[in-house]
This record gives structure tokens, sequence and C-alpha cells, in this order.
């Protein structure tokens, strides 16, 4: 989740009377005055933590596989997926910014974010936030596309679980995070309808799997007191999930060979998609060495920060999209 460091005590500007410090409780620093000073809008969109939506990327990556992105059609239908996906996600974190208000004030960050700190209204966000579920499902109704409607329900009711229930079981937590990174997968396909590979599957099963057990090892080894703030962290050791990460990656690298050495037929295609196996094995090694060194918290802080991963994430794109579309 994206947070932001707590702002100064009160909001008091540099030239404020001198005076005995003021005591408040965790998360609390930042209430009225930073309010007024960002606006309701401004803390509003915080909470619906648009670096969050680099997530929702994944739904042009079936289309993107499949060739069709160079027609106007699927990509349309990609792009509005996209959106339809950033309103849903969005509607989740505010109800689950509010009914963790209490618990996120006990985290060194996320006591931070605008509900836990007082600078948006709980009411406000829970608001937004379902009129943003209710209308991303009733935005796709119309067009007819029941199997894109039956991946976004889905999407809707596995967050709800984990936010009721599974968040609150180790490893299944993991699982249903993975789940929903893979459903946003599974809905660009079915936007455009493009039968998903077992290739496609298993690498996006276990990509999911690997970034999820890699953001919980680092809160397990970083935050201090994270066990406390996210139960389940309790129930984990940092060798379980680093071997989760090393399972998951292995497998993930063997499943992409496969598929991209499928066809050798001496095609430009062939040797293209051969290619790129260099560089998704190095965005693999590069994700566990910055796991390790404990910024993995953060996955879409890492993608637009670390620029050895975007270098390498840019070419392997490149080399995916060449293979793909000089067939």
């Amino acid at each position: 989740m994206s947070d932001a460091s707590p702002a100064a005590p009160g909001g008091a500007s540099e030239t404020a009377p001198a005076g005995p410090p003021r005591t408040r409780e965790p998360g609390r620093g930042a209430a009225p005055e930073d309010g007024r000073r960002f606006g309701a809008a401004g803390a509003l969109l915080r909470a619906a933590r648009p670096k969050q939506w680099l997530k929702n990327l994944l739904v042009f990556a079936a289309p993107g596989t499949a060739g069709l992105l160079d027609d106007p059609g699927p990509l349309a239908w990609s792009a509005a997926v996209f959106v339809l996906f950033c309103a849903a996600a969005s509607g989740t974190y505010l109800l689950n910014d509010v009914r963790d208000a209490a618990r996120d004030r006990l985290h060194e960050r996320k006591r931070a974010r605008p509900v836990a700190s007082g600078r948006l209204s709980a009411y406000l966000a829970a608001g937004v936030g379902v009129v943003l579920l209710l209308a991303a499902p009733a935005a796709v109704v119309p067009t007819g596309n029941w199997a894109l409607l039956a991946v976004l329900v889905g999407y809707l009711v596995l967050t709800s679980a984990y936010t009721l229930v599974l968040r609150n079981i180790t490893v299944l937590d993991l699982v249903a995070v993975a789940g929903c990174h893979v459903l946003r997968a599974v809905a660009g396909g079915a936007a455009v309808g493009v039968p998903l590979t077992r290739w496609f599957l298993i690498v996006v099963c276990l990509g999911a799997l690997l970034v999820v057990a890699g953001k919980r090892e680092t809160e397990l080894r970083r935050t201090p007191g994270a066990a406390r703030a996210r139960g389940t962290l309790g129930g984990y050791s940092l060798g379980y999930l680093a071997q989760v990460r090393t399972m998951a990656s292995a497998a993930m690298i063997v499943t992409y060979c496969l598929w991209a050495l499928e066809d050798v037929v001496g095609t430009v295609s062939s040797v293209i998609h051969g290619a790129s196996i260099v560089p998704f094995i190095l965005l693999v090694l590069r994700y566990h060495l910055l796991v390790d060194r404990g910024v993995g918290e953060e996955p879409e802080e890492i993608a637009l920060r670390d620029r050895p991963l975007q270098v390498g994430g840019v070419v392997l794109l490149l080399l995916v999209g060449l293979g793909v579309y000089l067939e």
C-alpha cells in the first residue's frame, strides 16, 4: 500500500510562536489543520491510492501477448477495463481504510493514511467507496460482456472475503492477494475474448505469489510493530516467506522458458521470444535482491523508482512485443 510520511505535528507554520510540544495519539498528528490545508478532495485522492493503479496494467497482458493491442477495438476495451479496475480497487481501499483505521494508527507508516490520521472523514470515504464498488460492475452490464462482469464481480467478492476473513488466515491471505492480481490479468482476456493459455496463467499466478510473498517478508523484516498492525504476519517466519519466493520464482522461470522456447523453428519471432528469457530472469533476480535489502514492502514503489528494474521491464516488453507482433 502506498504511504507517506506523517505531516508535521499540527501542521504549524515555521513562524508560529514557540511553545511546549503537544502530545497526540499515534496517527493523529495531522488532524484538522492538514485537512483544511489539503482539502477533502486531496485527502480522498490519496486514500484512493492512485499509485496502486499500476497493478491494473495487468489487464493489458492477455490482449498484448495475443497481438491485439494494435487494433483500436481491443485497445479501447482494455483501457476501459483498466479504468473499471481502478475504480473497483479504489473503492476497496477506501472501505478498508475505514474498517482498519484504529489498527492503522498503530502502524509506523499506515497511521499517516487520510482516514487513520483524521484528514478524511470516515463517512465520506465509506460513501465514495460504496459508489465506486457499485459503479464498476454496473458499467459493464450495458455491454453484455458477461464473462468480464463475472471476473469483475469475482474480484470484488475475493477482495471482500480478504478484508472480512482471509486476511486473518495465514497462507490464505497470500493466495487471496495473489488471486486479485490474477483476476486482473484474466479480466483483460475476458474483455476482448482472448482464450488464456496455460503458460500465461501459470506465469501470472506464480509471479503474483512471488510479489505478495516478497511484500509480506519485507513487512515482517523491517516494519516495527508489523505483527500488531497485521495479525497474520505473526504466523509467518522470514525463512518460510523466503522459501515461498524461491519456489514461486523457480517455477515461474521454468514455465516462461518453456513458453519462450516452445516454437523453435528458426523464425525471427522465435529467436526474439528466446532472447526475452534473459531480461525476464534478470528482473526476477533484481526483485529478489530488492526484497533482501528490505525494500519490497511497496511493489508499486519499486516499479516507479528502481531504474534497473524499469530498464529490464522495458527491454522485456520490447522483446515480447516484437516476438508477438512480428509473427
